[in-house]
């Protein structure tokens, strides 16, 4: 069963695809069945930048690596010293 429930993110960073790297703009995360990775559902996210097509980066994660990333990306956010964080983009 799938939820069709998805969650649109503006974001900043960059991306690599077949042509190198391009710059994100948004990402796309959502529940379904994975085109690739071997589970029935997986936690896919979809790197992109809506001014280039389709162009995109795509991970498919199985939900306790998707857990194990989300903790470990919050951590190290977490652990940066002060004002590491703050420099202008």
């Amino acid at each position: 069963m799938c939820t069709y429930q998805t969650t649109n993110v503006p974001i900043s960073g960059s991306g690599k695809g077949a042509a190198g790297w391009f710059p994100l703009n948004g990402a796309t995360v959502y529940l379904d069945h994975p085109v690739d990775a071997p589970a029935t559902h997986t936690l896919n996210i979809d790197f992109r930048n809506s001014k280039r097509g389709a162009e995109r980066v795509a991970v498919e994660l199985d939900p306790a690596a998707a857990r194990e990333l989300a903790g470990a990306i919050l951590a190290m956010l977490d652990s940066a010293p002060p004002g590491l964080l703050d420099e202008p983009t």
